[in-house]
Parts: C-alpha cells; sequence; structure tokens
C-alpha cells in the first residue's frame, strides 16, 4: 500500500526564493516535492491534484532549523546531563519551537567530563536525536574565556582531542579552539587531528593578534581542501559566535575579527553569529552578512538550560549563571553565559530588525547549518530531503513543527 501524501500549503520559502502560494508534499520521512503551486504540473498529475486540493493558508512554511551551536534549553543542559532523558528535554524543547537538527554543544570542563558526556550525546546522535556534538573548548584563551571556567582552560593536547573524538563515536562536528595557543594548528595539532577524523575546527573565544589568525585560517583551508570528500562534514571550518569571546576590533589592535570577516568574504571560514538581539546588534548582523553573503555566515542560538524557561538561575557546565529579563549571566563576574533564545527568534530577529530578506534569513539558520554538518536531508524543502518543516503564523512563530513526516507534539 502507496504511504499516504500530506499537502502543507503556505507561503512556502525555498532555497532562494518566497513563493506566496506555495507547498510541500511529504511522503513517509521525505519530502516528495516543493514548490509554488502554479508549479505543480511539473511533479505529475496526481501531485498536482493534491496540491491544488488542499485549502490555501496564510501560514508561513520554511524548512526545520539546524542549530549547530547549543547548550540546552528547557531547563536541561548538555553539560550537565548524565543521562540521555536529561539531554532530550532540551533537544525536544528547541524541536517544538521549530529547531528539528540541533547539536550539543560541551563546555569547557575536566576530560573526565567531556569524555563522558560525549559518550552520553554520541548514544542520542546514533539514534537520530541529536545532528552531532561541538566542543566549546577546552582550548581556548582565559583572557577571552567569556562563560568557560578558566580553572579548566588547558593548552592544545593532540591527544586528548583524540580521546574525545573516540568518545564521540565520529559524531563530532566542531571543536572551539584559540588560534594563538600552542598547538592549535600546524603538524600534529588539534587542528590536524580534528580535521584527519572528521571535524572542523573552530576559531574563536580568542585574544589572537591578526598574524595567528590568518595563520590558523588558512592552515585549516588547506587541510580541508587536501582532505577532499574523504570527510563527512563541510569542507569550510567555522568561526564560533563571531564578536563575542574574542579581542575586540580596533583600527590600531585589530585583534582576530577582521581575518575572520576577509577569510569568510573569500570563501574560507563560515562564522556563526547569535543574532538573538542580545549578543549582537542587529545592523551588525545585517552588516557581516552583506559583506561576506549567507553563504558565509549561519545563526547559532547559543543557547543554555533557560531556554523558553523563567528568569532565575540556571547551571552551564561548572558554571552558575543567573538569568535576568531573559538574558543569561555568570552570577559571579557578569559575563554573558550563553543564549535564552530559540533558533526561530534568531530568524525573526534578523528579519524584523536587521532587515535581512526571509529567504536568505532562513538559508542562514537552516541549509547552512546542514552544509556544516555535510547532511544535504535536512534544512531544506527539496525533493528527497527529510520531511522536516515548520509551519509559522504571519510573526513568525511556530504553529506547527513537523519532523521526519510527523507532527511534533
Amino acid at each position: 500500500m502507496e504511504t499516504k501524501r500530506i499537502v502543507v500549503r503556505g507561503r512556502t520559502v525555498l532555497d532562494d526564493s518566497v513563493a506566496e502560494d506555495g507547498a510541500v508534499v511529504l511522503r513517509g520521512d521525505r519530502i516528495l516535492w516543493a514548490g509554488a503551486v502554479a508549479d505543480a504540473g511539473s511533479a505529475g498529475e496526481d501531485v498536482a491534484r493534491a496540491v491544488r486540493s488542499a485549502p490555501p493558508s496564510r501560514r508561513t512554511v520554511i524548512p526545520g532549523l539546524v542549530d549547530v551551536h547549543c547548550h540546552g534549553g528547557g531547563g536541561a543542559s548538555f553539560p550537565n546531563a548524565e543521562t540521555a532523558e536529561e539531554a532530550m528535554t532540551a533537544v525536544l524543547e528547541h524541536r517544538r519551537h521549530g529547531t528539528t537538527s540541533l547539536v550539543g554543544s560541551c563546555v569547557t570542563a575536566a576530560p573526565e567530563i567531556l569524555l563522558a558526556r560525549a559518550q552520553m550525546m554520541a548514544g542520542l546522535a546514533r539514534r537520530g536525536e541529536l545532528a552531532g556534538i561541538h566542543f566549546e573548548g577546552p582550548f581556548v584563551s582565559r583572557e577571552r574565556c567569556g562563560a568557560q571556567d578558566p580553572a579548566f582552560i588547558v593548552d592544545p593536547d593532540a591527544g586528548l582531542t583524540r580521546a574525545l573524538l573516540d568518545a564521540a563515536g565520529g559524531h563530532a562536528v566542531t571543536m572551539t579552539l584559540a588560534p594563538e595557543k600552542p598547538g592549535a594548528f600546524g603538524p600534529g595539532s588539534v587542528a590536524e587531528v580534528l580535521i584527519e577524523g572528521g571535524a572542523l575546527p573552530s576559531w574563536g573565544h580568542t585574544d589572537s593578534a591578526p598574524g595567528a589568525a590568518r595563520a590558523a585560517l588558512e592552515y585549516s583551508r588547506e587541510k580541508l581542501e587536501a582532505r577532499g570528500e574523504a570527510g563527512r562534514r563541510s569542507a569550510r571550518a567555522t568561526v564560533t559566535h563571531l564578536f563575542n569571546g574574542m579581542r575586540p576590533l580596533h583600527h590600531r589592535d585589530p585583534g582576530p575579527i577582521a581575518e575572520f570577516v576577509s577569510d569568510a568574504a573569500r570563501g574560507g571560514a563560515i562564522v556563526e553569529m547569535i543574532c538573538d538581539g542580545v549578543h549582537l546588534a542587529p545592523s551588525l548582523v545585517r552588516d557581516v552578512y552583506e559583506t561576506v553573503g549567507r553563504d558565509s555566515c549561519v545563526f547559532v542560538t547559543d543557547a543554555m538550560a533557560a531556554a523558553g524557561m523563567a528568569d532565575g538561575r540556571y547551571q552551564l557546565g561548572p558554571q552558575a549563571v543567573t538569568v535576568t529579563d531573559g538574558v543569561a549571566r555568570l552570577s559571579e563576574g557578569g559575563s554573558i553565559a550563553g543564549g535564552t533564545a530559540h533558533l526561530l527568534d534568531c530568524v525573526r530577529v534578523a528579519v524584523q530588525q536587521a532587515g535581512i530578506p526571509l529567504a536568505d534569513a532562513v538559508h542562514m539558520a537552516s541549509a547552512q547549518g546542514a552544509d556544516i554538518l555535510g547532511d544535504p536531508r535536512v534544512g531544506r524543502l527539496a525533493a528527497g530531503a527529510f520531511a522536516d518543516l515548520v509551519e509559522t503564523d504571519g510573526d513568525l512563530r511556530a504553529v506547527r513543527v513537523w519532523r521526519r513526516g510527523e507532527p511534533v507534539g
């Protein structure tokens, strides 16, 4: 018996355009067809008839979102979750709000904690609940540690990196490291181990001068190009939350930021931006997007346990965090300590406050993350992709979420 087709009709965000009257046809866990209703005839008469008979909708339909940097939500934190059940609380919090592919992020901690968390999250990745694992540290700058606990920051260690990749079981996506630290890049370095192990260096939490940043970017680009198609991930390194956790740009002391932007503009690294209206001014997000283009930017939440929760006290790894008016800061020191937004909130800020076109804002929160993962099955409304999509209202708030062809409860 043929699997039932489901038609979701509405204003549909495709890869580089918006069909004001569009539709997505689901069959099982895959997309059978997506496009403008007027073009449905290209999919065959049966599909065209089903599309045209579906009632028009004022909803906006976008791909399921892909967040490649998230520490938690719903009161749960990946760095603190000791069981898969605890971690799933965070996964489901973001899934209900439109993020159908999520990378779980650790923070700087003792090696035994990082290894345990990697093993636990690898189990969720094998089950298809997580899209992968991101290690934010421990090879970062003490001067620009942000919410990373300096007590556990160490110099880059290729052996520890190999152990973490082994614990992740092939599901490690990225690791944040500071380019100025000895052993970060070059022969026998952490970056080399990451790339050879199928993961990506993500340059950040850095007090680097321009020279080290440029050298690290060039090294990772050369290594990734030499790797060719052997790895599962993108052929481009990333930059961990551009501007946050790094030496600020100054015209006589430029630090790493201009190098990161220059490299991205030349097709090198992909820069993360936390477009939640708190970490970055929306106008700055727009400026970077206009400078490097949508294919060199990815939106992330950097969300912690308080995403979707009330103000109060939370934990981010070994660090205590206080959330006031939706802004998370270390309880001691006051540094911003992750985000409290969902990725769909970032899309809304990009469109409504930064003035970024809807198709491009959605691309930077979906297909771009999928490209980093190296997974063409997610982040797109296209035939053959997973049936992951979000129906939103006119204010870009989730009304219904579909994952693998099933509504998310």
